[in-house]
C-alpha cells in the first residue's frame, strides 16, 4: 500500500512537467521571427494606467502572444520567452517599462 501511495505522489508531482512534442521531436521555444516581441513598438504606453485594454493594445503593437504584468517588488522567473511581453508597473499601477522575454 505504501508503494502505491508513493507512486501516486510521484505521478501527481510530475503531471505538470511535460514538454510539447511534434512528430519529429520536441518543439523549441520561439527564437524570433513570427512569434517574437518588439517592446519598442509599445513605448508610447509608458506612463498610462494598467488596464485590460492597454494590455490588448500592447500585444497588438508588439506582436507578443503573452503578457506578464509585474508589480513593484514582485518576484519573477528568469526564463526567457521570445513571445512574452513584460509590463512593469509602478506603485500607482501605471506602466513604468516594457520589455520582452
Amino acid at each position: 500500500m505504501m508503494i502505491r501511495a508513493a507512486w501516486s505522489a510521484i505521478l501527481l508531482a510530475t503531471a505538470g512537467c511535460t514538454t510539447a512534442v511534434a512528430d519529429d521531436g520536441p518543439v523549441p521555444p520561439p527564437m524570433g521571427g513570427e512569434n517574437s516581441c518588439d517592446a519598442a513598438a509599445a513605448n508610447g504606453l509608458v506612463g498610462q494606467a494598467a488596464t485590460a485594454e492597454l494590455g490588448a493594445e500592447a500585444l497588438r503593437l508588439t506582436g507578443a502572444r503573452a503578457i506578464r504584468w509585474i508589480q513593484p517588488g514582485q518576484a519573477v522567473t528568469m526564463d526567457y520567452r521570445a513571445d512574452r511581453l513584460n509590463i512593469k508597473l509602478d506603485a500607482q499601477n501605471r506602466v513604468e517599462g516594457i520589455t520582452c522575454g
